[in-house]
């Protein structure tokens, strides 16, 4: 087969490419205007690069279900590319292992970095020291993370921040904390977590009558949510009928 012909169903193949994924422009140009130059870039620029992200994608979908896997590839793929997304992915993979200690020195560099001063970084961290039964410098961490980013808003970082201040014995301030929170909180583990608090202050019947409004209330929504908070629903079910 002459080689011109060679390039043209080279060129072709990639337009079709191009058109398939939405990027024919500006690629149908370059592809069109410089045959084989445009597709050996095309290739390395959009195909190559997909390639490597789906293989990678794949293989940490196939990793999630075994945590030491999912650190075991993240740990490979940081030492590859030292990137923002991979190292905070790497420290949310070493709380699910308890590797705490790793996974704050993980936000840290994080937070070092020009790019990386987020404030979901910061929470990541708060999260590993909470892990690490470090209330009082959880505390610490978010009350920075509220002043450096008044703007900043987390329904999971208010639970936790409620959570440490139980846990640092400042249980009235949480008290007052989960109450705001009941107002906004997607989920059930807020009231379930407020209700647990009320019994250990031995407030056994304001703790039942939080279990017992958090039910009526799951009652009132779709199924999938009801699936997706069992765990939490059960625990309220449970407690209730102590």
């Amino acid at each position: 087969m002459p080689f011109f012909i060679v390039v043209i169903l080279f060129d072709v193949t990639l337009v079709y490419h191009a058109y398939k994924n939405g990027r024919l422009q500006p690629w149908v140009f370059i592809i069109l205007m410089f045959p084989l130059i445009g597709g050996i870039a095309y290739l390395g620029v959009v195909v190559v690069p997909e390639w490597f992200d789906g293989a990678r994608q794949r293989r940490r979908i196939a990793a999630a279900r075994d945590p030491n896997n999912r650190y075991r590839l993240l740990s490979e793929e940081l030492q590859l590319t030292d990137t923002i997304a991979i190292r905070s992915d790497l420290a949310g993979a070493c709380c699910e292992l308890g590797r705490f200690d790793e996974a704050i020195s993980h936000f840290d560099h994080i937070l070092a970095q020009p790019l990386g001063h987020e404030p979901q970084y910061a929470l990541g961290k708060a999260r590993a020291q909470h892990g690490q039964g470090r209330p009082q410098d959880a505390l610490a961490t978010l009350d920075s993370l509220r002043e450096t980013w008044p703007d900043f808003e987390s329904a999971d970082g208010h639970l936790l921040y409620a959570r440490a201040l139980a846990e640092a014995g400042r249980s009235d301030e949480a008290l007052e904390e989960y109450e705001q929170i009941n107002e906004f909180y997607p989920g059930a583990e807020a009231s379930v977590r407020h209700g647990l608090l009320l019994e250990q202050l031995g407030r056994v019947s304001d703790a039942k009558a939080k279990y017992g409004e958090l039910l009526v209330r799951m009652k009132r929504v779709p199924q999938h949510i009801r699936n997706a908070q069992a765990e939490w629903i059960s625990t309220a079910e449970k407690r209730l009928s102590v």
